[in-house]
């Protein structure tokens, strides 16, 4: 405790005076300070298991990696058909597969970057049914950057 918060005995000693103790109980998970990139299990009837096998990608593929994921997160907003979203996906899967190998061929990586962009360019010109201007926007912004050269 601080000087302030001291009291003495008269003779010039000075003790320190501690507030009473209390006990806080908590009905769930208390969180103090950051947490960040931390995870929590509440309510689990068993043994909680995480695995977790991140993909390297590889040297001069992130940003294009990073633009597929990107492209495949927002594919079901865009109404396409479910032959198309599949078509999309399986491509998106390809180019992020491809881009975590330790060698990637790159030309499987454009080819599978092709089906993409022809799968988005119908929504991007508006020929797509049902295609509002947010979609055409976003799948012309899609192609855009899909169409960046990677090294």
């Amino acid at each position: 405790m601080t000087a302030d918060r001291s009291e003495g005995a008269g003779d010039g000693s000075r003790s320190a005076v501690f507030p009473a103790a209390h006990t806080v109980i908590y009905e769930g998970p208390a969180i103090g300070g950051d947490s960040v990139r931390s995870q929590f299990v509440w309510g689990s009837k068993g043994p909680v298991v995480q695995t977790q096998n991140p993909e390297r990608i590889s040297l001069g593929l992130e940003a294009i990696a990073g633009t597929v994921a990107h492209t495949l997160e927002g594919l079901p907003a865009i109404g396409l058909t479910e032959e198309d979203r599949r078509n999309a996906e399986e491509a998106g899967a390809e180019v992020l597969g491809e881009a975590a190998q330790n060698e990637p061929d790159r030309s499987r990586i454009q080819r599978a970057l092709s089906v993409l962009k022809g799968v988005l360019a119908p929504a991007a010109t508006g020929l797509a049914a049902g295609s509002a201007e947010g979609t055409q926007e976003w799948a012309r912004t899609a192609i855009e950057q899909l169409s960046v050269p990677f090294s």
